[in-house]
């Protein structure tokens, strides 16, 4: 069995759940290795919709084990409602299918109220945060100062580690963004009221990979969000707090980058953006509304309405690039159908010249004019299509030259939500 990693190789949605869910039933382990619940995977099985924003998209596979890794940010409170709303619809989440690391750290009350604050306060120059308290979460972890999910069987540490951490937040939370201080009492007693059921859940994750390294069975390692949200290569300051890219997947499950066999880059057939920051592609016309409408474009997290353009390979090279990409998985390609032409954004024009990569400079990407090459629309219907050699002659060289500009092969298709609505090329 192969270890494969999952990322998204635009600005995230790109429609990971489904495809984490199909290759789940490849692996016998499936481990979220970074983010936090800002980020959403739908998945559709029989008509059934599910939304998960922390758990692994594999625990809809029954014989899973589903780890939570070191280098996720957790919120005890919305792990413990989705775990019940699992459980609601009959699926098995007991700590025998779902562990989590010890070393996670807790996104906090505080870390909410100051990532509300700091947004409502940004005024004009808004990042489009989710406020879930993910960017403060990760910056105590990186002042050594967070809670990690080990230190809940440690009440005494617990309340010396947020009674430290508000004196300093409720100065920032009341005196300069004028919010209502946090209660560290109140925020002790909620969080070790949770404990219990926490508690259960730990395990060592590290030591569930090597196990599984040792025993032959495949892992899938799932990534959130996009790459080019990437705290370090994506679009700053328009960006997410954690590394998106596959190289997390080693510090964020606590496994050697060695034990990768296959990194597959999730990809919409066209492209879709939340929250501000640069877009070189976006439609404000009526086919970006087209694409919002068919595709069904809003946060499966926020619900937010979705920006949307036209594929960008410029991008999807640079994917390629920094992940070491093996393969691309292509979704919502039936969302296309009824456009008279489809554009793909070969390269850029910038300061007077044509270019291919991005530009690396602070808002350089916001500076940048596309430069399209045109394909001929379809408008039959291939929701129902199962095989690459049954779909259309202007779809297939629609696929064929999206390969060729970003130079990976495309192995799955994704022709519409359902799990059977996939093509798998050899």
């Amino acid at each position: 069995m192969s270890n494969t990693v999952i990322i998204g190789a635009q600005w995230g949605d790109e429609g990971k759940g489904k495809i984490v869910d199909m290759l789940s039933a490849q692996s016998r382990v499936i481990v979220r290795f970074h983010g936090g619940n800002n980020a959403g995977h739908t998945i559709k099985v029989n008509g059934q919709e599910t939304v998960l924003h922390l758990i692994p998209s594999g625990i809809l596979h029954d014989n899973t084990l589903c780890l939570i890794g070191n280098g996720v940010v957790l919120d005890p409170g919305t792990f413990l409602e989705e775990v019940d709303a699992l459980a609601g619809k009959g699926i098995d989440v007991s700590p025998a299918r779902l562990g989590m690391s010890k070393k996670v750290h807790l996104i906090m009350p505080y870390h909410k109220s100051l990532d509300k604050a700091r947004e409502a306060k940004r005024a004009s120059n808004k990042i489009g945060t989710t406020g879930r308290g993910i960017g403060p979460c990760y910056e105590d972890k990186a002042a050594r100062v967070g809670l990690r999910a080990g230190d809940v069987s440690n009440p005494a540490l617990v309340r010396e580690k947020v009674r430290r951490a508000l004196l300093e937040k409720n100065i920032l939370l009341r005196d300069l963004y004028k919010f209502d201080p946090v209660d560290a009492e109140a925020t002790c007693d909620e969080l070790l009221g949770f404990a219990p059921r926490l508690i259960s859940y730990f395990t060592d994750v590290e030591q569930r990979l090597h196990e599984a390294a040792e025993e032959g069975e495949g892992v899938l390692f799932e990534g959130a969000q996009g790459v080019h949200l990437d705290i370090d290569h994506g679009t700053y300051p328009f960006v997410t707090s954690s590394n998106t890219v596959a190289g997390s997947a080693a510090t964020g499950s606590g496994i050697g980058p060695c034990a990768f066999d296959r990194i597959v880059g999730i990809a919409k057939a066209y492209t879709t953006r939340v929250g501000a920051g640069p877009f070189p592609t976006e439609l404000l016309d009526d086919t970006g509304s087209y694409m919002r409408a068919k595709g069904a474009e809003f946060g499966a997290t926020t619900g937010r309405p979705r920006r949307c353009g036209w594929l960008d390979a410029v991008v999807l090279r640079a994917s390629v690039r920094l992940n070491g990409l093996t393969d691309i998985a292509l979704t919502k390609l039936d969302v296309l159908q009824n456009l008279p032409e489809l554009r793909i954004c070969v390269a850029y024009m910038f300061e007077g010249r044509r270019i291919d990569k991005l530009p690396q400079e602070e808002g350089a990407l916001a500076a940048v004019e596309p430069v399209y090459e045109t394909l001929p629309g379809f408008e039959e219907d291939i929701s129902g299509c199962t095989v690459f050699d049954v779909l259309p002659e202007s779809v297939r060289k629609y696929v064929r030259r999206v390969e060729e500009c970003v130079g990976v092969k495309i192995s799955i298709i994704s022709v519409g939500p359902e799990r059977t609505q996939t093509i798998v090329r050899s």
